[in-house]
Order: C-alpha cells, then structure tokens, then sequence
C-alpha cells in the first residue's frame, strides 16, 4: 500500500513538473529570439532590402512580322550603349533615301562652320529643310555644304555624301543612278544598317559637331504636319508619323524623339518610297520600303509604327500574359 501510494504521488510529480516546465520553457525561447537572453536586452530588426525597380521600357532586337504588300521592306535597329545592330535578314540592303538625308545635309553643313553663326536666310532654311522637310531649302543648304548635282554614270556620291560616309562609317551607301536624276541626293541609295549608323552619328554629334548637334536634333524632335492631304504639298509635306506614333508614352516620356522621314511617289518604278528615321538616347531604328502608290502613304506610315511597336520592351501587359502554375487539388 505504501510503495503504490509512492508511485502514484512521483508520477503525479512528473505530470505537475512538466506542466511548470513547459510555460518556462517558452519564456527562454522568448528571451533568446528577441537578443534579450538573460540581460534584458531590446528586440532589434533588419529591413529588407527594397526591390530594385525594372528597368523603363526600350527598344530592343525581337521578332518583327508584318504582312507587307509591296516590293521591298527592311529594318535595322540599333542599341547605342553598345553599338550592335540587329535588324531584318535584308538589312543590308538599299534603298533611295528620299527626304531621310535631309537631316544629314544640314549636320554636314553646320559642322563645317564651327563655331561661326549662319546667316538667318540660312539658319531657317536649315529648320524648314527639316521640321518641313522643305525640298527648296535642303538644296540651298546643300549648296551651301559643297554639294553638286551634277548627272553623272559614277557610283560616287557628291561630297556631302561622302562625307556622311566616311563621317558615320557607313558601308552600303552609294550615288543612285536614275536618269536623269542621278546625283541628286534624293536618289543616294541607302541600307537601313547605313540609316541607323547615320542616326547614331547625329546623336553623338561627329555629324554636326558640339556646337550644332544640340540644335539639330530638337529640329527634328520638332518635326511637323502629318500624312493627310492638307499636309503634304508639291515640296514639302508634314513628316510626323511612323515610327513616333508607334512608341508608348513610357518611351516617349523618357524624353525626345529626333525624327526624320523621306517620303515620295516615283513614278518610274510606280513605288512609293517610304522611309522612317528616329533617334534617342538608347537607339536608333530605321524602317525603309517601297511598295504601290495606289497604296497610299498612309500605309507605309503604318508599317514604320507597327515594327516599333513590336520592338517595344517589355511590350506592355506583358505581366498579365505570365502563365499561371495551375492549382493541385488538396
């Protein structure tokens, strides 16, 4: 009777030590996760590092499909951080540059006179050869740089040509010989590759030098009138489109856009020749084509806009098109 009352009060011991040891417990645990331990010290916390925010939208190499209905559709594109072109297999390849040049003739101009002022009659007509793409004034702006026509069966450029090739290290550029226009730098056959090496070297001012680079490309960046009929007369025409209404407000707010279009309906092939030039910062892409006149400038207005916008990265929304992991049943 004795030794099982015994048992019973040192089991009755051990359930009642364990019940006291289990809130002690506890409060030790407490103490060392809070840096306290036995001290009584304060609790202390380290923030977590803020995510690092994405980087803004950009131009970058990707993937281009357009259904193009015409005779000729390349593009190139042009990372300026680090110089690598990426574009269509047919990059390389040339076309007449139309009024793209126009933004090269004035450069070339303004970079021969240094630090020297132009006189106002050419001053503006440097502005109108650009933000009008006013045919008048690029020639006397061409003059003024040097240039000639002069109808010839040589390859050779004028020297304000040449100049843009040995400036910009341009590789598929040459005189266009269509009679009787040859010379006319108009008709210099151009590669998109060549037309985003000559937009970069507008932008990092070997074009125009330190003195006008500024200059020429808020010319550009002001560019004015549009495809509509209104806009597009005999010598000049509105040349805001393509590839500027193709980029978001998420690039475009990040600061200008320097344009520059050639556009033309030659009769001789029955193309329009359409060619779309823009500039910032981060790249330089180009977009060159020739396809019906019966088409409409509208068209090619809209094929330059649409390669942009593919190129946008990251497209937008792209977050919402992550595919979901699918949900196990429990």
């Amino acid at each position: 009777m004795r030794s099982r009352v015994t048992l019973v009060l040192a089991v009755a011991a051990v359930l009642l030590g364990g019940v006291l040891l289990v809130p002690t417990a506890y409060a030790r645990l407490a103490d060392d996760t809070s840096g306290g331990g036995g001290g009584g010290g304060t609790a202390s916390t380290v923030a977590a590092p803020a995510p690092a925010p994405p980087p803004p939208p950009t131009l970058a190499a990707g993937p281009v499909a357009v259904s193009f209905k015409g005779e000729f559709f390349s593009w190139a594109l042009m990372d300026r951080q680090t110089g690598k072109i990426s574009g269509s297999p047919n990059m390389t390849s040339t076309s007449s540059t139309e009024s793209m040049i126009k933004a090269w003739i004035v450069s070339d101009y303004l970079r021969q006179l240094k630090d020297t002022e132009p006189s106002a009659a050419l001053k503006e007509a440097a502005r109108l050869a650009i933000i009008d793409s006013n045919d008048g004034a690029a020639n006397k702006i061409h003059a003024a740089a040097g240039g000639s026509y002069k109808p010839s069966t040589s390859s050779t450029p004028d020297a304000v040509i040449q100049r843009a090739i040995t400036i910009c290290g341009l590789t598929d550029t040459k005189r266009g010989n269509v009679k009787p226009y040859t010379g006319y730098w108009s008709f210099t056959r151009m590669s998109p590759r060549d037309a985003v090496r000559l937009g970069d070297c507008i932008a990092d001012g070997k074009a125009a030098g330190p003195k006008w680079t500024k200059w020429v490309l808020e010319q550009m960046s002001e560019v004015r009138g549009t495809t509509a009929a209104k806009d597009q007369k005999a010598s000049y025409g509105g040349g805001r489109w393509g590839i500027i209404d193709g980029l978001p407000k998420s690039i475009t707010a990040q600061g200008p856009v320097s344009i520059k279009n050639g556009w033309t309906p030659i009769a001789y092939d029955s193309n329009w020749h359409v060619n779309c030039l823009a500039v910032n910062g981060r790249w330089s892409l180009a977009v060159m084509l020739r396809y019906p006149v019966r088409n409409g400038l509208d068209y090619g207005a809209q094929v330059c806009a649409s390669v942009a916008t593919q190129l946008v990265t990251p497209q937008p929304g792209a977050a919402l098109k992550v595919p979901q992991q699918p949900v196990g049943r429990l």
